[in-house]
């Protein structure tokens, strides 16, 4: 794969287009999908805890629009987990070193999860509660 852009049209040559392009969307998706499950123990624990509460959405007696907004709130948190693992990747990545910057990065990827979490049980106590 050809991650530079000699031209400078801001696309990557990568030769890819149409359905073959789709399925390779898909291999990178999967392959980051088990990446994280394998790597991140954060995520592991989410998706129990997101598992339950999007099971118990359909137990619930709640309207579809609340069901929606239930769900929707679970992923929403596993995919800033995801987007926070990245960071985290990049970082380490770049350098294993401390520094105030790589902290910096780090610590709003995890207020970025805190805030999810925090609008999931907002959400689910709205709903719950009237």
């Amino acid at each position: 794969m050809h991650w530079s852009d000699p031209d400078g049209a801001g696309k990557y040559r990568h030769g890819r287009t149409g359905f073959n392009r789709i399925v390779h969307t898909v291999i990178h998706s999967r392959d980051g999908f088990i990446a994280t499950v394998r790597g991140e123990a954060a995520f592991r624990q989410l998706l129990v805890l997101h598992g339950v509460l999007m099971g118990g959405t359909f137990v619930l007696d709640v309207s579809p629009v609340e069901r929606a907004l239930m769900l929707a709130a679970s992923f929403i948190s596993l995919i800033v987990e995801l987007l926070n693992s990245a960071i985290e990747a990049v970082v380490d990545r770049i350098s294993l070193e401390l520094h105030p910057l790589s902290k910096n990065a780090k610590d709003m990827g995890s207020t970025a999860q805190a805030t999810a979490l925090l609008m999931v049980g907002a959400v689910w106590a709205v709903i719950l509660l009237g």
